[in-house]
């Protein structure tokens, strides 16, 4: 189950494939965001929906809202993904899955991250969720009707 709409996203901050940590409280402040978690690099699902996040980023760009994608991998991984497919935004690692966990993006016996992808209001709080392991490219459909409400 994701978090609740409306709650508090909890704080963060992780290493990225622009060579540095973000944090969520300072070097996102007062910006509205989408926060899509996946399980793996390089695998179909999680490929589609990257992919498709991609395709339709300028979008986002163009609402001003970045886009992060969250998983477990490492940094190497995640920019040896980021290039193959071309990704014009961030990968966050979140090797520890604490991030995952307190997104309740996380399955619990086998600590994989869920496919969960929220969407933060500039004051990040919870303003959309979208929850679906097998609706990849559902995940920015989802997103995109939301923001432009």
């Amino acid at each position: 189950m994701a978090l609740e709409l409306g709650t508090a996203a909890p704080d963060f901050t992780l290493p990225s494939t622009s060579d540095k940590k973000i944090s969520l409280s300072k070097d996102l402040k007062g910006k509205a965001l989408i926060l899509f978690f996946y399980p793996k690099d390089f695998t179909r699902g999680c490929t589609a929906e990257a992919c498709e996040f991609r395709d339709q980023f300028a979008e986002f760009r163009d609402l001003d809202i970045p886009v992060f994608g969250i998983s477990r991998d490492d940094i190497p991984t995640h920019e040896k993904f980021k290039k193959a497919y071309k990704l014009p935004f961030d990968l966050l690692s979140d090797e520890s899955g604490k991030v995952c966990k307190a997104y309740d993006a996380l399955i619990p016996l086998v600590k994989m991250p869920k496919r969960v992808t929220y969407l933060l209001d500039s004051e990040h709080n919870i303003a959309g969720i979208y929850e679906g392991l097998f609706e990849n490219k559902s995940h920015v459909d989802a997103m995109l009707r939301k923001v432009k409400k």
